[in-house]
């Protein structure tokens, strides 16, 4: 079977949280973006992608905030439930936003549970290390998939002092590591390492059966994710090291926008062909 077609064939499976732990086996990366609304959400499954985080980024490239804490359960659920609907073969994964999870692991089952029924989303992701353990192995005992978060967790900025690479000194590296395992043992599917060293994440990869997802944690991880914004050149109010730009599209828009402007007040829009 030829490359291309091995590739075609994938693009029409369905991926699972087994498709993932098979591809870490095969030394296949895995490829994750978020995305917020059906349209972005079809053409990425449509190219396929292997997974779509339904991120709290949200928060910040879609509703303009500075972080990602405010944004609320109903305004998540909105978004899964929308890419959700365009998606046929990718793994949507829900982010569990600030506050769904933390307070109670009842709590937390019933809101996890929403981002299934509701929103249709095949998992969801949590943050935090060690101290979410529990609420992880409670989430998967009762059948809902879970996608652990360690590192640079940004509902933790406040206690983190702002965005800041985790992990640098022997202390963090050992809490990072020891929540990797712990976070494996619990039943997550896989993990995101965000902004650890290198090395460290390679020491973290090659340590665990499950896939890590790197985001600012170099090239050893199972996986990479970005935020679709940031890769498209949308998001200009903030660019972290790790982004790359594939495209500049809001200085196309500003252009496209411009001329349509112009166009207009020079009564040069519609033309006899674009009229009735």
């Amino acid at each position: 079977m030829s490359a291309d077609k091995d590739l075609t064939l994938r693009k029409e499976e369905k991926v699972t949280v087994k498709t993932f732990q098979k591809m870490k086996q095969r030394g296949e990366k895995i490829a994750i973006l978020t995305a917020y609304d059906f349209f972005t959400a079809k053409i990425l499954d449509e190219l396929g992608i292997d997974s779509i985080l339904v991120g709290d980024s949200a928060n910040m490239v879609f509703y303009g905030a500075k972080n990602t804490l405010s944004i609320t359960l109903e305004q998540m659920l909105y978004h899964t439930k929308a890419v959700s609907s365009a998606v046929k073969r990718a793994l949507v994964i829900g982010d569990m936003p600030f506050l769904s999870y933390q307070t109670s692991i009842s709590e937390a089952i019933l809101n996890a549970g929403r981002f299934l029924k509701e929103g249709g989303a095949d998992g969801v992701k949590i943050e935090g290390g060690t101290q979410m353990v529990s609420t992880v192995k409670r989430l998967i005992e009762v059948g809902i998939p879970v996608m652990g978060h360690i590192g640079m967790t940004p509902q933790s900025t406040g206690k983190f002092g702002g965005y800041s690479v985790q992990g640098k000194n022997e202390k963090g590296a050992q809490y990072l590591l020891d929540s990797a395992k712990a976070l494996e043992e619990a039943g997550c599917f896989s993990i995101v390492l965000e902004c650890i060293p290198r090395e460290l994440s390679k020491k973290i990869t090659s340590s665990l059966k499950i896939p890590t997802i790197g985001i600012g944690a170099g090239l050893a991880c199972d996986g990479q994710v970005l935020v679709v914004n940031d890769i498209l050149g949308l998001y200009e109010e903030f660019k972290p090291k790790f982004v790359r730009r594939y495209a500049e599209l809001a200085k196309e828009i500003r252009k496209a926008c411009k001329n349509f402007i112009e166009d207009v007040k020079a009564k040069k829009y519609p033309s006899e062909e674009e009229s009735y």
